[in-house]
C-alpha cells in the first residue's frame, strides 16, 4: 500500500518530463527556423578534442544566408550527398534498402543518411551509435522537414557541415581554402568542397589527392546531369 503512491509519483514525473522535453524540443526547432545555428554538438566536440594536443583550437565558422551562398555549392552537396533531397520527406527508403543489401557483403558499412538526417543529427544530437540516438534522429528529421522546409534545411547544412579541420560551413571553407566568399564559388570549387564531405578531416580541399580530384570531376558531371541550378530552384 505504501509503494503505490511512490509509483504514482514516479509515473507522473516521467509523464511530465516527457511532455516538457517534447514541447521544449518543438519550440527549439521552431526557434531555429528563424535564427542562425551558431553552435552544434559536433563543433563543441571537435573543439574539446583539441585540448592537450598540438592542434589549433580556433574554430573557422561564419554564417551566411542561403541567398548569399553560391547555388553551385548547394547543388554540389545535393549531387554528392542526397540527389533525392528535393523529393523525399527526410528519408530515402530506396537508398536505405540498397545500403542494407550492399552492407551484407561490404567490410565497411555504407551509410544512407539524407541531408535532412545529417542536419538533425549534427544540430540536435550527440555523436555515437545507439537505438536511442537513432530514434531521436528520426524524430528530429521529421520535425525539421515539417517545420523548416527544404530551403532552410539546406541553408543550415551549408552553414554547419564539417568541411575541413575545425572548419564548418561553406563560407568558412571558401574563405579559408579559396580566399573568397562562398557567393562566388565556381562549379569546380563547389564540387571539390562536396568531394571531401565523407571525411573532411582526412581529405583536403586545399591539397586534393588524386581520389578527391576524380571525385570532384564526378560530382561536377552529376551537377550537369541533374540540369544545373534549376534542379534546386524550387526548394
Amino acid at each position: 500500500m505504501r509503494e503505490r503512491p511512490l509509483l504514482e509519483r514516479v509515473y507522473w514525473f516521467v509523464i511530465k518530463a516527457f511532455l516538457w522535453l517534447f514541447f521544449g524540443s518543438f519550440v527549439y526547432v521552431i526557434a531555429l527556423k528563424y535564427v542562425p545555428v551558431l553552435v552544434t554538438p559536433l563543433i563543441v566536440s571537435r573543439w574539446v578534442d583539441t585540448f592537450g594536443t598540438d592542434e589549433s583550437s580556433q574554430v573557422y565558422k561564419k554564417w551566411r544566408p542561403y541567398d548569399k551562398i553560391s547555388k553551385e555549392a548547394a547543388l554540389a552537396v545535393v549531387s554528392s550527398e542526397d540527389q533525392a533531397f528535393p523529393q523525399h520527406w527526410g528519408f530515402d527508403f530506396d537508398e536505405i534498402q540498397d545500403a542494407i543489401k550492399e552492407n551484407q557483403t561490404r567490410k565497411r558499412a555504407r551509410g544512407a543518411s539524407t541531408i535532412s538526417q545529417q542536419v538533425a543529427k549534427n544540430v540536435f544530437l550527440w555523436n555515437g551509435h545507439s537505438y536511442l540516438r537513432k530514434g531521436l534522429e528520426v524524430y528530429f528529421t521529421a520535425l525539421i522537414e515539417l517545420i523548416w522546409g527544404k530551403k532552410r534545411i539546406l541553408e543550415v547544412y551549408l552553414n554547419i557541415a564539417e568541411m575541413g579541420p575545425m572548419t564548418f560551413g561553406v563560407e568558412a571553407a571558401s574563405q579559408r581554402y579559396y580566399g573568397h566568399s562562398s557567393v562566388s564559388l565556381s562549379r569546380d570549387e563547389a564540387a571539390r568542397i562536396a568531394a571531401v564531405l565523407p571525411n573532411p578531416r582526412l581529405f583536403s580541399i586545399k591539397k586534393p589527392s588524386n581520389y578527391i580530384q576524380r571525385r570532384t570531376r564526378q560530382i561536377a558531371r552529376q551537377m550537369r546531369y541533374l540540369g544545373g541550378q534549376k534542379y534546386i530552384r524550387n526548394l
